[in-house]
């Protein structure tokens, strides 16, 4: 994967992100029209917008940045359907959240959800739950559209729920409590039409990916690549796009005499971007006999990442595996994913 370096400004609050390459020009807030015939796949969405640096902080065991940019069109998610946001004339950014551990960089994925209220003089402006979202760019985030009254100096809380999946590894015992982030906002609605901005009129709709973001402050949430997985690989498939990889540990701290681990890593075809808040079913199939039979739990581990998993009563070195997609990604979609990942597939390993 190519990245690019962000343009920097000064001071934190200053930073401006962008990243790929394509024409550079000061755009309005209004979207470019939607790549017609889109594929039922990740694609080359028509643009792409630069973002600027809040702040970040600790919020009891996690570390949150907050990165706001133009508003724009999302895609929210119900089963297998996606419904588009449109841009409001009384939108004035789209603000970001990216959750962390910061032990390990690792972005979490938290299925409870954060909020995010924005004050200024002591009265509440804006108070809503962000949805969970993935673009090409930023990766798996939380984001949403805000109205603020004007510009000047506004105090935003962010407010991360404790994580309902799995953590193991280094990450068990660990952010099961909420957290608060506090930082300040200081809005002109001129730096936000100043804000980088890209169109890829010849390439809009082909078969590929931006790049991730890179940047030295905040991770991006990027799964390892399949070779380096922990365990033993029991293959990989390609769902409505996806891609499934699934590993077997045998040697795992947390497991028994007697059990192994089955993992199941599900990432989009570029950049390795995960694909949370998944319903999956699985079968284990080892000597001729069924040992697990039930949905595999959303898990973080250090070194496997976010993904779906279950422990099994069975030592066996290459056990049969059969996944059931139940419901596909529950998570809102940027430009270019809003049709991929969006079929239930039934796949054996």
């Amino acid at each position: 994967m190519n990245r690019r370096d962000f343009l920097v400004g000064t001071g934190l609050a200053g930073v401006t992100m962008l990243a790929g390459c394509g024409s550079l020009q000061s755009q309005s807030t209004r979207a470019p029209p939607l790549v017609e015939n889109r594929p039922d796949a990740t694609y080359l969405p028509t643009h792409r917008e630069g973002m600027n640096m809040i702040g970040m902080g600790q919020a009891g065991d996690y570390m949150v940045g907050l990165t706001y940019s133009y508003p724009h069109r999302f895609w929210t998610v119900t089963g297998t359907d996606a419904e588009r946001v449109e841009i409001q004339s009384d939108d004035s950014l789209h603000l970001m959240a990216t959750v962390w551990d910061p032990e390990t960089s690792l972005v979490l994925p938290v299925s409870a959800g954060l909020s995010i209220a924005i004050e200024q003089d002591g009265e509440t402006v804006a108070e809503k739950d962000p949805w969970p979202m993935i673009s090409q760019n930023m990766s798996f985030h939380y984001g949403d559209n805000y109205q603020l009254d004007s510009d000047g100096l506004y105090q935003v809380t962010v407010t991360v729920s404790g994580m309902n999946e799995r953590r193991m590894g280094e990450l068990s015992g660990r952010f099961g409590e909420a957290g608060e982030m506090n930082a300040e906002l200081d809005f002109s609605q001129a730096t936000v039409e100043d804000l980088a901005f890209e169109q890829f009129p010849e390439r809009q709709g082909d078969r590929e990916a931006l790049d991730l973001m890179s940047m030295e402050m905040m991770p991006t949430a990027q799964l390892p690549s399949v070779d380096s997985l922990p365990g033993e690989p029991l293959g990989t498939a390609t769902g409505s796009d996806e891609v499934y990889a699934v590993q077997l540990l045998a040697d795992a701290e947390f497991l028994s005499a007697g059990e192994s681990y089955v993992a199941v890593s599900v990432r989009s075809p570029y950049n390795r971007v995960p694909l949370p808040m998944m319903s999956l079913d699985g079968v284990v199939e080892a000597d001729g006999e069924t040992v697990y039979d039930d949905a595999l739990s959303a898990a973080v581990h250090p070194d496997l990442g976010y993904h779906y998993g279950a422990i099994v009563s069975t030592t066996t070195e290459s056990p049969s595996v059969t996944v059931e997609v139940i419901s596909p990604p529950q998570v809102s979609r940027h430009e270019g994913y809003e049709t991929a990942f969006m079929t239930t597939p039934t796949l054996t390993f």
